[in-house]
């Protein structure tokens, strides 16, 4: 069987905002199709929206990229549809959400030199 190579994180950025929608609807845990589209509604207050087209050809995507997979632990059987597939990240999963969120909080410092956008308030802070 041929060895994986191992890839680096920075080999899939930038990543479509679609992508990282979904891989940040699954740093929570595990999830469904549905319940990442629910998530990311409800984190964005409506402004992302995934249509399932969509949606399903970035997961088959992730799936074979080897940012996700299939969650093998599921929700009771009493309160779950056997036919629903759910997914969670795998640790390169996370390691690309960390470089992505890294290489945008440089383009965000970029644009807060150049007062292009006002400066983000530091955690627990609001801005002045």
């Amino acid at each position: 069987m041929p060895r994986r190579r191992t890839r680096h994180p920075e080999e899939f950025l930038p990543l479509s905002a679609p992508v990282l929608n979904i891989l940040l609807a699954l740093g929570s845990g595990r999830l469904h199709p549905y319940g990442i589209m629910q998530a990311i509604d409800e984190r964005t207050g409506g402004k992302a929206v995934i249509l399932p087209g969509t949606l399903y050809t970035s997961i088959a995507r992730m799936l074979e990229q080897g940012l996700i997979e299939d969650a093998p632990d599921r929700p009771d059987p009493e309160d779950d549809d056997a036919r629903r597939r759910y997914y969670r990240l795998t640790e390169l999963g996370r390691r690309v959400v960390a470089a992505e969120v890294e290489r945008l909080s440089v383009l965000i410092r970029v644009a807060e030199e150049q007062h292009l956008v006002p400066r983000a308030a530091p955690a627990g802070r609001e801005a002045h």
